[in-house]
């Protein structure tokens, strides 16, 4: 029994929903995360919704990657791959994974702001990942890491839908940003493990200069848009005395740290990465608790 839960926990990655907390980033820098509880209902019953629809992705990604997967010295162990979860049972569970999802949603309607707008943005979330996996995105190069930095992107908009907080701009560039960075290092990371010998067949198509250069310009790129966000009049106007700048460098900070991560580990997943170093943890704690104070 505990085999086949660890199994179905390696199938469905629930600690990847930590992803999944950008849908709660527009109520947190609206200021109403702790004034506005039928938003944040509403933001949670998106959280597991969404939730369930990655969950399925990665079921449906392993089920399509066991192949590959068994010629990988660690990928090879995963559920499918391994055989221990049949293909035809993962992809069932992906398919209920997906009905509760819309389960879970219509049953919310009533308490989310935008609920068509909602739904569609979930929809395509699960569309564009059916396409990256089974029509072959994931191996066309640069269409490969925009997929996966539009996922995030995603995320906060059905965050913005669910509770009516209009996002700003250059917020959502610099999650676009950070997305493309991170995306970057984890190739980065891979083919240098790896090297061109490796079995996922897009690292093969990039080169090793290009994912560290790429990987520098969107890190640049993500501190610009940040501080551009921290000085916008509409961000000035919500923190006390315009003090959101003061998070620059802070946000600076756990940037370098990240990176550091990526460049003195192999595993470049970002998950893996800012769950296992205490000190990112530690620092995204302090960020969260500075900005609120400044509210």
């Amino acid at each position: 029994m505990k085999t086949k839960i660890r199994d179905g926990a390696m199938l469905l990655r629930p600690w990847h929903a930590c992803k999944n907390i950008l849908i709660f980033l527009p109520l947190f820098f609206h200021g109403s995360i702790f004034s506005a509880p039928e938003k944040v209902s509403a933001a949670l019953l998106g959280f597991i919704a969404f939730s369930m629809c990655a969950s399925a992705v990665y079921a449906l990604n392993d089920c399509l990657d066991a192949p590959q997967d068994r010629l990988h010295p660690r990928k090879k162990n995963r559920p499918v791959a391994s055989g221990r979860i049949s293909v035809r049972a993962a992809l069932m569970l992906a398919l209920v994974l997906v009905m509760l999802a819309a389960g879970v949603l219509r049953v919310g309607k009533n308490r989310i702001e935008q609920f068509p707008q909602a739904a569609l943005t979930l929809a395509a979330y699960v569309l564009m990942n059916v396409a990256y996996t089974v029509f072959g995105l994931k191996h066309v190069p640069i269409v490969d890491v925009s997929i996966v930095a539009l996922g995030f992107v995603l995320r906060i908009l059905f965050g913005s839908f669910l509770t009516g907080i209009q996002v700003s701009s250059w917020l959502l560039l610099t999650v676009m940003m950070a997305s493309y960075y991170m995306s970057f290092g984890k190739r980065r990371n891979e083919l240098r493990v790896s090297g061109q010998n490796t079995v996922r067949r897009v690292l093969s198509l990039y080169t090793l200069d290009f994912l560290t250069q790429s990987a520098n310009m969107f890190l640049t790129l993500t501190i610009v848009f940040y501080a551009l966000w921290s000085v916008d009049a509409q961000t000035e106007m919500r923190y006390v005395q315009g003090r959101a700048v003061w998070s620059l460098p802070l946000v600076i900070l756990i940037l370098l740290v990240y990176h550091y991560d990526i460049d003195t580990k192999p595993d470049g997943d970002p998950v893996e990465i800012i769950l296992h170093d205490k000190w990112l943890v530690v620092l995204a704690c302090v960020y969260a608790a500075m900005m609120l104070m400044m509210m």
